[in-house]
């Protein structure tokens, strides 16, 4: 079994056990992204007021919404990233040894090729599963009828919802399909997709933080193990945090204009919350909300993202180590000799 698939199926565990942690988390945060109107009390409550919320007006479901193709999107996006990095990490190497042997550089890949790394792996990523994600914030961000609802539950309910006779009960995989469909063919499951490709810079700076860090703890330790082997759980959670919290400050403008993007945008929506693209969300943004709007949800998301990432490197690190042993023990059964039983 080769390093790239240990690292990918590693990859899609911690993802999916992260991600089913997390996911009340990541529902209320995509609300407070895609939330246009500045007088709602959404933009003044805290993250445990709105989960309480959404709880009382529509039900525990309601924070699961879009939990199914969540988690395949998650197996699916950590798989392929995880994936798609080591063949690109091991070439990366290889070219780096090559270089080595000609009296270039130390044979180790350095900050900068890191980030080529992680990004090439990330826009692969991108390009492949932002279908998936679409269709995941099109759920989250579903309220339900307000006929569903009690009416002395309504106060904080947004105007939008209340105005929205015709929204269905029931909003599944397959609606939001065929809603995308209708409303852009096929060109609609990648809405948002310019940028999250501008976002591949996140999990690029991501693991580039994170080489760095143990890249630097492994010459302290002056250790000549290969990859995280030698580290505690502890330090991987926490060099796993460190890591997400400084590439999700620096990218999180972008996620909220990801988010505006493929959430529903219906007639009922004021024109100066629709938007035609990237560019047109940006300005309108600016113009109509404010610089401010571009870090709406921020602290739920530090949580949500740290908390998570740091519990994928962990889970992920020891499924891979857990792998290697098991198959290291194959090999060695396997290549054992067998001692003949004695005649008598």
């Amino acid at each position: 079994m080769s390093d790239a698939l240990i690292n990918g199926v590693a990859g899609a565990g911690g993802g999916i056990i992260a991600q089913l942690i997390t996911y009340p988390l990541q529902t209320v945060n995509t609300r407070q992204q895609t939330e246009r109107d500045l007088s709602k009390s959404i933009n003044k409550d805290g993250t445990l007021t709105q989960m309480c919320q959404v709880v009382k007006q529509e039900g525990w479901g309601r924070l699961y919404g879009g939990l199914t193709p969540s988690l395949v999107g998650t197996a699916a996006s950590q798989g392929v990233y995880y994936y798609f990095y080591q063949i690109f990490r091991d070439r990366a190497e290889h070219i780096s040894l090559a270089r080595q042997r000609k009296g270039i550089g130390d044979g180790s890949l350095g900050m900068l090729q890191s980030l080529v790394v992680a990004s090439l792996a990330g826009s692969v990523n991108v390009l492949l599963t932002n279908p998936i994600w679409v269709i995941v914030t099109r759920m989250q961000t579903f309220k339900k009828n307000k006929k569903a609802l009690q009416k002395h539950d309504l106060p904080t309910v947004t105007t939008e919802v209340q105005n929205v006779a015709a929204e269905p009960l029931r909003y599944g995989i397959l609606d939001v399909i065929k809603e995308l469909y209708d409303e852009a063919g096929l060109l609609g499951f990648w809405k948002g997709v310019f940028p999250t490709l501008i976002m591949v810079c996140n999990p690029a700076i991501q693991f580039m933080l994170y080489e760095s860090m143990l890249k630097k703890v492994k010459k302290n330790r002056a250790s000549n193990m290969k990859g995280a082997e030698g580290l505690t759980a502890i330090e991987i959670f926490l060099f796993g945090a460190v890591a997400k919290l400084g590439a999700t400050v620096a990218t999180y403008p972008l996620l909220v204009v990801k988010s505006r993007l493929q959430a529903k945008q219906g007639l009922h929506i004021d024109k100066r919350h629709r938007y035609r693209g990237t560019w047109d969300a940006i300005t309108k943004m600016i113009r109509y909300e404010g610089l401010f709007q571009f870090y709406k949800g921020m602290g739920t998301k530090i949580v949500q993202s740290v908390f998570a990432a740091a519990v994928l490197f962990m889970i992920k690190e020891e499924l891979v180590k857990m792998a290697r042993l098991l198959l290291t023990r194959h090999l060695t059964r396997k290549n054992s000799p067998r001692l003949e039983p004695s005649r008598r």
